[in-house]
């Protein structure tokens, strides 16, 4: 099959971090998957997929096990500290052993590819990790006085029920999903609008919104503006009337 007659409209788009140091590699890995619909970051480094999983948020990783500055099981653990949601791991290797399958798995992956593959067999795991996840994620989310209910795609503070817009309510699960990590305005405009994002205007106002409902009536702000970057969730301290 040709990769152009690939992208399938009914599977959904994944916001994929790639993490592998060979390059001719991951140029195929990356033309392949994004001809599918996703959108992929890639990084050659250790540290530089550690930088970007602080500015972004992901559906999914693909994570070589041998890079030049890390083992891929230790940047694995250090995604799995970094990140509040259980983002699906997908490790890349040549290392085809029993033994080098069960570290990767203890280290938190959640499936193994062994290189060489085929790259409609990556792009067939990724969807399946991807549902997998999705099924297992918890209904309800919550973030000290903060409760939001994915079932009924409502979402309350100290009880208190929040009457949000859909998009409002959108940004309020990428943020709390994000937590305790920032989101950059880029990506949260991705995530609300693709690649057809409206004017710079319509974020601002959807934010400005958000806030009328999660912050005005209490004494503590959880939605912060991190100036000419982007936005993240605090939960107050104390008690939470």
């Amino acid at each position: 099959m040709k990769a152009q007659n690939l992208k399938n409209h009914s599977q959904p788009c994944l916001r994929i971090l790639l993490v592998e140091d060979q390059q001719a590699l991951a140029a195929n890995i990356i033309d392949y998957l994004t001809t599918a619909g996703h959108q992929l970051d890639y990084a050659a480094t250790g540290a530089l997929a550690l930088q970007l999983a602080k500015q972004h948020s992901y559906d999914l990783v693909l994570l070589d096990l041998m890079l030049p500055d890390i083992d891929g099981r230790q940047l694995c653990m250090q995604l799995r500290q970094l990140w509040l949601k259980a983002v699906p791991v997908l490790m890349l290797t040549a290392l085809d052993s029993l033994d080098d399958k069960l570290q990767g798995f203890a280290a938190g992956a959640d499936d193994y590819l062994t290189k060489p593959f085929e790259l409609a067999e990556l792009a067939v795991r990724c969807m399946a990790l991807s549902r997998r996840h999705l099924l297992s994620v918890d209904p309800q989310l919550q973030l000290g006085p903060l409760v939001i209910d994915r079932s009924q795609q409502q979402a309350s503070r100290s009880g208190q029920p929040l009457d949000l817009h859909p998009l409002g309510y959108r940004i309020l699960v990428v943020l709390a999903e994000a937590y305790p990590a920032l989101v950059s305005r880029s990506d949260l405009s991705y995530q609300l609008w693709g690649d057809e994002p409206p004017d710079s205007d319509a974020l601002r106002a959807h934010i400005y919104l958000l806030r009328q409902q999660l912050d005005k009536s209490f004494s503590a702000a959880m939605l912060h503006t991190v100036y000419g970057i982007g936005f993240k969730l605090v939960v107050p301290q104390g008690p939470h009337p």
